[in-house]
């Protein structure tokens, strides 16, 4: 797709009021005009790339950011919870245009088929070395949920984004989805392939007998004759929202006390920058900015915000910047800092959004592609079914293919509700578009996706329902253990995310008739992250849903089960 020199203009408009200085093409060619979306001026001496939360996408995909993203108490309305035309106010981003479309849900469906695909590895790779020339000793930060989320990634046990990564070029990475391959295979990667290359970092994460480190806790890089510390947090919760015995012998936590012993030992070590590079999720990352002194810059992930400011906090050792570069490879953040007499004078600050169309494929990359995916090709590539609806499935409740699991666990299973994990990613597809198993691996691809059926009282579900409620919505960033809320078929109910613990679910209704308490109940889920689902026997969910989708042959637009909202009016997290 080449753009019109009017539409491109559109796009320049918005640009520049989010940051990125276009307007020098505001009189050229519409081709000419295409590249200037990328040619980021140079500034200062230090620069930082950001990618986080790629899921192991190395293709081009279609990503529908959310239509509701709820902030509960302080963090109601503000930064990262606002979407669609509360999202483009707050950066000042004109409805309507590429950055709209990058940024919000608004339009989807048209604007993706009028923008194309977003992401991929060989696209992606193509911007870095162009934004790494521009920026002698910029550094490419990988901020984990790498090498996850697609049937290769699996069936390579993650390798296919080892090899990615050590190509794109990426210099320091810490982790989350990456400890579902286990401890040995993590250590294995950091010990062998990453051994000179990459630096995996991430300072909450140590033994649980003798407390002793896993990995080093920071990286200390020269780049322009600046002494720049860069300090890893991997996601703090990781044997909570993921099974324990894949790392049975490790323990995390937030750990803000000894994180500031550690930004004060890089700084006793010489560090005049240093910068945080996060699994932690953004709210987090805002709670620890104002508690811990002396960091300059929080480049976060986990919770897939594409948020196009930073987010300035105050702290006690002075200001933190606070960032997030959304998911799937669909953008890059461009840290630029001005260090002068020994610290942070300035900085500017882009999230630059990766269309494939608009970005040649590097050749090196697209041939480790090719080779990588060679093997399953035709595996990947066979049909189970036509969409006739739009599916998707971030944002803090249902989304359509979290509906689409639900209904096919049911259906095959036979039960009256199913349960499906409050999973962020996940590429989309546009109606008309074919269902392959790659598309379809990509919803449910873990190490642990074993598909269950479980018999609850009434009273249990509700317990599940109010426990993962706390985990998303408890004005305590520090008690948010993961994901989204989980995903819910069959069962009807209300939630007031403002309420307290043991409050917040109400009305539950199965088929129009309330939930009984003492009741049992035939509920499907998948992906338990209880030690004994390894030996139960069970089927993976993707056997289950591919025999769905191949019975079907076409899936109708789903009905999303989604729940009643209470006391959310006015909330800029929700459309």
């Amino acid at each position: 797709m080449s753009l019109s020199k009017r539409e491109f203009l559109q796009v320049l408009g918005a640009a520049s009021a989010a940051g990125l200085g276009l307007a020098q093409y505001a009189d050229a060619d519409a081709a000419t005009a295409e590249r200037g979306l990328y040619e980021v001026p140079r500034f200062g001496n230090v620069s930082l790339l950001h990618m986080t939360d790629c899921h192991a996408q190395l293709l081009p995909i279609h990503f529908r950011e959310p239509s509701v993203n709820l902030g509960v108490g302080a963090m109601s309305g503000q930064l990262p919870h606002r979407v669609g035309e509360h999202l483009l106010e707050a950066v000042g981003v004109r409805p309507g245009t590429l950055l709209a479309h990058a940024y919000t849900f608004l339009d989807f469906e048209k604007a993706a088929r009028r923008y194309g695909k977003v992401g991929g590895f060989a696209h992606m790779a193509t911007l870095v070395k162009r934004l790494k020339a521009s920026r002698p000793g910029a550094l490419l930060l990988d901020g984990g949920d790498t090498w996850q989320g697609s049937a290769t990634s699996l069936w390579t046990n993650g390798q296919d984004m080892v090899d990615a990564c050590k190509l794109l070029g990426v210099d320091v990475m810490t982790g989350h989805w990456e400890f579902t391959y286990g401890q040995k295979r993590v250590q294995q990667i950091v010990d062998e392939d990453f051994k000179g290359r990459i630096d995996f970092v991430a300072q909450n994460v140590r033994t649980t007998d003798f407390g002793d480190e896993v990995f080093k806790p920071y990286t200390l890089r020269d780049v322009n004759g600046v002494k720049l510390a860069i300090v890893g947090q991997a996601f703090p919760y990781t044997p909570i929202a993921n099974p324990r015995y894949m790392v049975a012998d490790w323990s995390f936590g937030i750990q803000d006390d000894n994180l500031q012993k550690v930004v004060d030992a890089a700084r006793a070590a010489g560090a005049q920058v240093v910068v945080v590079l996060s699994h932690n999720g953004m709210d987090v990352d805002l709670k620890m900015a104002g508690r811990v002194r002396g960091i300059d810059a929080i480049l976060g992930g986990h919770t897939h915000d594409g948020i196009p400011v930073p987010v300035v906090v105050a702290n006690p050792g002075g200001k933190t910047l606070v960032t997030n570069a959304g998911s799937n490879t669909k953008f890059l953040g461009v840290l630029d800092l001005d260090v002068k007499g020994g610290k942070v004078a300035d900085y500017r600050y882009k999230l630059l959004p990766v269309f494939s169309n608009q970005l040649p494929a590097d050749p090196q990359m697209q041939s480790l592609i090719d080779r990588v995916r060679a093997p399953y090709k035709d595996k990947l590539a066979e049909k189970l079914a036509i969409t006739d609806g739009l599916l998707y499935r971030r944002g803090n409740f249902n989304g359509s293919w979290d509906q689409l699991l639900c209904d096919a666990l049911m259906e095959v299973q036979g039960a009256e509700i199913a349960f499906s994990p409050g999973f962020r990613w996940g590429t989309s597809l546009l109606p008309g578009d074919v269902i392959t198993r790659e598309l379809m691996m990509d919803q449910v691809a873990t190490t642990y996706s074993y598909a269950t059926v479980t018999e609850m009282t009434g009273e249990t579900i509700k317990t599940i329902l109010e426990d993962v409620a706390d985990n998303l919505f408890n004005p305590d960033p520090y008690y948010q253990q993961g994901g989204d809320m989980v995903r819910v078929g069959g069962l009807a109910y209300a939630i007031a995310p403002g309420e307290s613990m043991g409050k917040r679910i109400q009305d539950l209704r199965l088929a129009g008739r309330p939930i009984e308490a003492d009741k049992r109940y035939r509920v499907a889920g998948w992906a338990p992250v209880a030690e004994e689902a390894r030996s139960a026997g069970n089927k993976m969910v993707w056997d289950v849903v591919e025999s769905w989708l191949q019975a079907k042959g076409r899936v109708t637009p789903r009905r999303l089960n989604a729940p009643r909202l209470i006391g959310v009016d006015g909330n800029a997290g929700a459309a």
